[in-house]
């Protein structure tokens, strides 16, 4: 444990948590609930949005210069004391990667929830949705190879997904169906739990459940992240205390006010604290406009 971890003044410093755009949120919503009095900056690089049709090396750039900007902190924010990559495209991409890269500080992950699907099956049919992506990362494979060995697991790429979450409710007929139709070979191969591999897919649940009927389980990782966070605080002792209730920041890298919409939308807020961080011409880092 490095002595950052044991200060006072570290365990009042924010836990940044990112994604490409406001799948994020879902994670969000869930450390906020878990750990109220700790302070949050989430960044979302909506100027890269999606990151699915994006290499493992564009996203593994992303990821540095995001990485640098939570550490170097800005204006009265100090740096971070730990990341959430709240993305399972740049987790599978990148966490590897920006822990070796950045070893002073500690990162949590995100993946697809293979194991609680596997051992909750009753069919032995498991379905997995996500972006391209996250599917032709190691990490995607070796949790298969892990917790689904014997298994029928089938697998669907679903990047309009992405796309519905980040133009924002209300959702119609049309959508409906749209979900539905990328959903039928799944629903077709009677599986009984459903992975959401991408953190934007939570906000569409009610669509996905429709789809899908009352027989299929779908399992949201994002409780299961907020408490692997909030273990891995305690366990650096880098926990905030109890001593006022924390504070959001929010930033984009994208527009302002399609954020702020989006914001309201998704997490019902009025008047939030929103910045927005600008990429250098390189994409090598952001600094704040």
């Amino acid at each position: 444990m490095t002595t950052q971890y044991t200060s006072a003044q570290f365990r009042h410093s924010p836990i940044a948590v990112t994604d490409s755009g406001v799948g994020g949120f879902s994670v969000l919503r869930e450390l906020q609930q878990l750990m109220p009095h700790e302070d949050f900056v989430y960044l979302a690089d909506q100027w890269h949005v999606p990151y699915g049709p994006r290499t493992m090396q564009q996203i593994q750039y992303f990821e540095e210069g995001i990485t640098r900007i939570f550490l170097n902190g800005f204006e009265q924010i100090p740096p971070a004391k730990l990341i959430v990559i709240a993305c399972n495209t740049a987790s599978a991409a990148a966490l590897h990667h920006v822990r070796a890269t950045f070893p002073q500080i500690k990162f949590v992950g995100t993946e697809p929830a293979i194991k609680p699907a596997a051992e909750r099956t009753r069919s032995n049919h498991i379905g997995v949705i996500a972006t391209a992506a996250t599917f032709q990362g190691e990490l995607y494979a070796s949790l298969i190879d892990r917790f689904a060995q014997g298994l029928h697991v089938h697998k669907r790429a679903c990047p309009e997904f992405v796309t519905l979450v980040e133009r924002g409710g209300p959702y119609d007929e049309a959508d409906q169906q749209q979900v539905t139709d990328i959903l039928a070979p799944l629903k077709a191969a009677g599986i009984d739990e459903l992975v959401l591999g991408c953190t934007h897919f939570p906000f569409l649940m009610l669509l996905i459940q429709t789809a899908m009927g009352v027989g299929v389980e779908i399992i949201d990782p994002s409780p299961a992240i907020a408490k692997q966070t909030a273990r891995v605080l305690k366990e650096a002792d880098a926990e905030r205390g109890r001593d006022m209730p924390g504070h959001t920041l929010y930033l984009t890298s994208g527009d302002e006010q399609h954020f702020r919409n989006q914001l309201e939308a998704l997490l019902g807020l009025k008047n939030p604290d929103v910045r927005v961080v600008k990429w250098s011409a390189d994409d090598e880092s952001l600094v704040m406009r």
